[in-house]
């Protein structure tokens, strides 16, 4: 009796060995195979984004967030091979899913934002930026925030959502910035004479760019004076120095050519 027992269990572990054993077979070989085809396609993702010169910390996200999908993909469907019901599985990492991207939902609209900006490159690190209502250099791009260095010398944390979506103003995209500078002079002198001295002044700058040229011209004649636009060019690095030093420069020169500035005038109202 006990021997029939036995032997009865016996066999049914043979039956199911033989009926299991290429499912496992199987699901073994598919998953050697399905990893190394996940590698190969992470190296050959990295090959084509380095050829089109993608950012390394981009190459890195997208390699990896491929890499996890897939494995998650070829998990499943090794596990559906073993005769595990995965359609309750699947329908759990989706839940969790849709959890995770509730609770994180800022964290994932600056990370596809950093995404966005790191594939599309409206701007690079070192560029002189104005967005969000700031304005300063590009030090560091990541997959969630981008920083930048305000001439106040102030580090400031742009989150990528926010800025992907916003107005980005590149002022280093041409190579050469203008620099916007107003000066004004009295009523009754000499534009002519203005003109020259200032742009002559510009010129003898070395960070003033010759081309293009700087350039002279009344932005606006009332109220008891002459308002000039000055407007020399220059190289990103030399902006705040060729903004500063030129407002400098030609105060001081219209100074010795006897250029006179405008005098404040004040109306006395009589009782």
């Amino acid at each position: 009796m006990n021997a029939t027992f036995y032997e009865q269990y016996a066999d049914k572990f043979i039956t199911m060995g033989i009926e299991f054993a290429p499912k496992l077979l199987g699901a073994v070989v598919l998953y050697f195979v399905g990893s190394w085809a996940i590698k190969w396609l992470g190296k050959l993702m990295n090959t084509v984004m380095s050829q089109r010169h993608y950012d390394p910390s981009l190459q890195t996200f997208l390699s990896s967030l491929v890499k996890i999908v897939l494995t998650v993909v070829l998990l499943i469907t090794v596990v559906g091979m073993l005769g595990v019901n995965t359609t309750s599985f699947a329908a759990l990492l989706a839940g969790a899913g849709l959890a995770i991207g509730a609770a994180l939902n800022g964290t994932l609209g600056n990370l596809a934002g950093g995404v966005m900006l790191l594939m599309f490159k409206p701007f690079k690190v070192g560029d002189l930026l104005e967005a969000q209502g700031n304005v300063g250099v590009v030090t560091d791009m990541g997959i969630f925030s981008t920083i930048i260095l305000t001439p106040e010398n102030k580090t400031v944390i742009l989150p990528n959502g926010a800025l992907s979506t916003g107005i980005i103003t590149n002022l280093s995209a041409h190579g050469s910035l203008r620099v916007d500078l107003v000066m004004a002079i009295a009523a009754d002198q000499s534009i002519e004479k203005a003109k020259s001295v200032a742009v002559e002044t510009m010129l003898a700058n070395d960070k003033v760019l010759k081309n293009p040229a700087p350039s002279v011209n009344v932005l606006k004649a009332g109220d008891g004076m002459i308002t000039l636009a000055v407007r020399p060019f220059c190289n990103q690095p030399d902006y705040w120095d060729v903004y500063f030093g030129i407002t400098e420069a030609v105060k001081e020169a219209f100074d010795k050519n006897n250029i006179a500035a405008p005098v404040p005038t004040t109306i006395t109202i009589n009782k």
